[in-house]
């Protein structure tokens, strides 16, 4: 996967908003340990020391952990990962009606669309 980076944020948020999202969405499992701070930042091209600055305030969400000598793990915490998952989800679905909005589509007509296109694109 092609990690693309702004360069008007900080690259450690995006960081930790990539990987927040790989957690909430599965692709790291709960209790699943993670690749090191060094592979991942092979993986995502970025420097050791912006990673270890991700990883760390994603430890401070708790949505990861570190077991001593072991590496690093995410959360077992099945409530926090769907709080969090709602959370995005939300900021999402603000970010879209604020949109339809800026565009001069009301509420319900943003809603409307959003019913008939996106039915196909979700399983």
């Amino acid at each position: 996967m092609e990690y693309i980076f702004d360069n008007e944020r900080p690259i450690y948020i995006q960081l930790v908003e990539m990987i927040r999202i790989e957690i909430v969405s599965g692709k790291f499992k709960k209790g699943q340990k993670i690749p090191s701070v060094r592979e991942l930042a092979l993986i995502m091209k970025v420097n050791p020391n912006t990673m270890q600055k991700a990883l760390v305030e994603l430890e401070n969400e708790q949505l990861i952990y570190t077991e001593r000598t072991n590496g690093k793990y995410v959360t077992e915490d099945e409530e926090l990962i769907e709080k969090v998952k709602k959370e995005l989800a939300k900021e999402i679905v603000d970010n879209y009606l604020n949109s339809m909005k800026n565009i001069g589509i009301d509420y319900n007509s943003a809603v409307k669309y959003l019913q008939e296109g996106g039915k196909d694109g979700i399983s």
